[in-house]
């Protein structure tokens, strides 16, 4: 062999050697950190909402890396935008747990996109924290549902309304999409319970986006003309809000004459509204930023610190992901490995401090247990609580208003099952 081909192998070997040294040292990388999914809205109609929600996610993570990580490696965040578009939230999902190997993911805002990424969660067996309050009749083994179910928010503001507003006609105005249909459905069924007559509920949908409100309102302001004190329930979503407040303030439609809870709007929302027109009106959360406790106070010292932005606001979503996210940290911590099926055994009794001053639990339907709050929109876009529930309340998976759902429960530890039906004992698919 010449000694120009001997030279030659040489090299080749040298190189070889150094792209697997350099590949192993790449995967040892890899596996030095942790990489948690921010799955979340950054341009679209539900960026309004959900920007929020990543910028609190890399707080968090950063948070977690000051005091030393989790079992040992650092935490890596993997944010990508799904841009308020439903199918491809499946597609980012999919990309956050195959491409990126993300041990858990945190996001989705609206139920048509928490729907659109289930069935990549099941097929690929990962981990989904769903931050927001949502219609219920769902309960999923790979998802934990931090945000309220209608127990948790729908029904108690109803009760509120109809008790310390003497309420008797009702609007339920919402977005056309899972969350108000099934929402409103829920709320029918419980206002007709309670002796509400048919033509004394209207119900409204509008799409994404929408923003000639000037119709509806009228509608609003002629179905509460009879003399009966009338209330409007709005689960309308993101962006649409913004021109229908702004158009309840043009036709005089004051929180005295015909109040609007809502359940889709709070801090980060109102933050680019005049609000002095609003004052009064209400809406319902398992959190204000105006919340006086220790907890919430040290919270939004550091939201503020991390954002360099003395004006940035909090609000509930941003609460369900603290919780959510503490949640998962603990699990981990219990199980020594982010392994999925572990995690998921792990969590359930999980506690954690929520940001009102209680304690939320993790309970085996895979929802947590929250306060209930109705707050009144002051002129500063703050809200002033004027009433909350005395204890922290359990999320329902399943309404008891519902005839398709009152008999199913959902138990994840002992029944492994998240629709079994206590009358003829058994799982549903």
């Amino acid at each position: 062999m010449s000694i120009f081909n001997m030279m030659r192998r040489s090299l080749m070997a040298l190189a070889t050697a150094a792209l697997v040294s350099g590949a192993t040292a790449g995967a040892a990388k890899a596996e030095e950190t942790i990489k948690v999914g921010v799955l979340h809205s950054l341009s679209g109609t539900m960026a309004i909402s959900e920007t929020t929600l990543k910028d609190v996610m890399l707080m968090l993570v950063e948070e977690q890396n000051k005091k030393g990580g989790l079992i040992g490696k650092k935490l890596e965040a993997v944010v990508v935008d799904p841009a308020s578009n439903w199918p491809l939230f499946a597609e980012k999902s999919r990309e956050l747990i195959s491409q990126h190997k993300v041990s858990a993911v945190f996001g989705a805002w609206t139920s048509v996109s928490r729907k659109s990424v289930l069935p990549v969660f099941k097929e690929l067996n990962s981990i989904l924290f769903y931050p927001v309050q949502y219609e219920g009749e769902e309960s999923e083994r790979n998802v934990f549902y931090t945000g309220a179910a209608p127990n948790q928010q729908a029904i108690p503001a109803v009760d509120y309304l109809a008790k310390e507003e003497k309420v008797e006609r009702w609007v339920l105005a919402g977005t056309d999409y899972v969350y108000p249909r099934t929402t409103n459905k829920i709320l029918e069924a419980y206002l007709k319970s309670k002796g509400v007559k048919a033509e004394d509920i209207m119900v409204s949908y509008t799409p994404f986006g929408h923003s000639d409100w000037q119709t509806i309102v009228a509608d609003i302001k002629k179905f509460g003309s009879s003399g009966k004190k009338t209330a409007v329930v709005s689960t309308i979503n993101g962006d649409a809000n913004v021109p229908f407040y702004k158009e309840l303030a043009n036709q005089g439609v004051k929180a005295t004459d015909i109040p609007v809870v809502a359940f889709s709007v709070g801090e980060e929302e109102l933050a680019g509204i005049d609000t002095k027109p609003l004052v009064g009106h209400l809406a319902a959360w398992n959190y204000f930023q105006s919340v006086e406790t220790p907890e919430n106070k040290a919270f939004i010292e550091k939201w503020k610190s991390y954002t360099k932005n003395p004006k940035r606001v909090s609000n509930d979503p941003m609460e369900a992901h603290v919780i959510g996210f503490n949640m998962w940290v603990k699990a981990v911590e219990k199980a020594g490995t982010t392994d999925p099926d572990k995690v998921i055994d792990a969590i359930v009794g999980i506690k954690v401090p929520n940001l009102t001053g209680g304690v939320s639990e993790m309970l085996p339907n895979h929802h947590i247990t929250k306060p209930v709050l109705i707050g009144e929109i002051k002129e500063d876009g703050q809200f002033d609580t004027v009433w909350q529930t005395d204890d922290l309340v359990a999320g329902d998976a399943w309404s008891k208003h519902l005839d398709g759902s009152k008999d199913l429960v959902a138990d994840w530890q002992t029944l492994k099952c998240g629709n079994y039906n206590t009358v003829t004992k058994k799982c549903g698919s």
